[in-house]
């Protein structure tokens, strides 16, 4: 398994850069706009209800996009606080063909939760989204019983990753 470090050094060698972003950036809106449609195809459901640009606008949380080498944005993720020392992946997305992009955004963005002092990090999606579930759980993430607006819902699945130890 790769380490923090070595998938930031291949961000460098693969011309891959992710940057901290206002969400209400054309290319945030953009990618933003795609995953809706995509989840939408899914699931029947565009997440769009379990999100608003201004989730990641507070303090401890932030909105990434991530750029091919000729500047392209080809994904985006963010998170935002649950509570103290939990917070939440919100958003992620990667163009199709964009392979291994995800991890980098997804290593970002635990490396951010860590900075900030959280201690678990979050996250939602659908069960028949299969795609999502074998990715989370790939990188260390477990189910959890549903939180929040989810409890009660067996469309969801939702997963937790502790990031003290990362």
């Amino acid at each position: 398994m790769e380490k923090k470090s070595d998938l930031f050094q291949n961000n460098l060698k693969r011309k891959i850069t992710i940057t901290e972003e206002d969400p209400n950036t054309p290319d945030a809106i953009n990618l933003i706009d795609e995953l809706s449609e995509t989840l939408a195809s899914i699931t029947g459901d565009s997440g769009r209800n379990s999100f608003e640009l201004s989730d990641v606008k507070v303090p401890r949380a932030i909105f990434v996009v991530a750029r091919n080498r000729d500047g392209n944005a080809i994904g985006c993720g963010a998170f935002r606080p649950i509570n103290e020392n939990t917070a939440e992946i919100k958003r992620m997305y990667t163009k199709p063909k964009s392979m291994g992009v995800g991890t980098e955004i997804l290593a970002y963005l635990e490396a951010r939760v860590k900075e900030y002092g959280y201690t678990f990090l979050r996250l939602e999606t659908r069960l028949v989204n299969y795609k999502a579930v074998l990715f989370y759980e790939k990188n260390g993430y477990k189910r959890i019983p549903n939180y929040g607006k989810y409890i009660g819902n067996s469309k969801a699945v939702c997963f937790e990753k502790c990031i003290k130890n990362i």
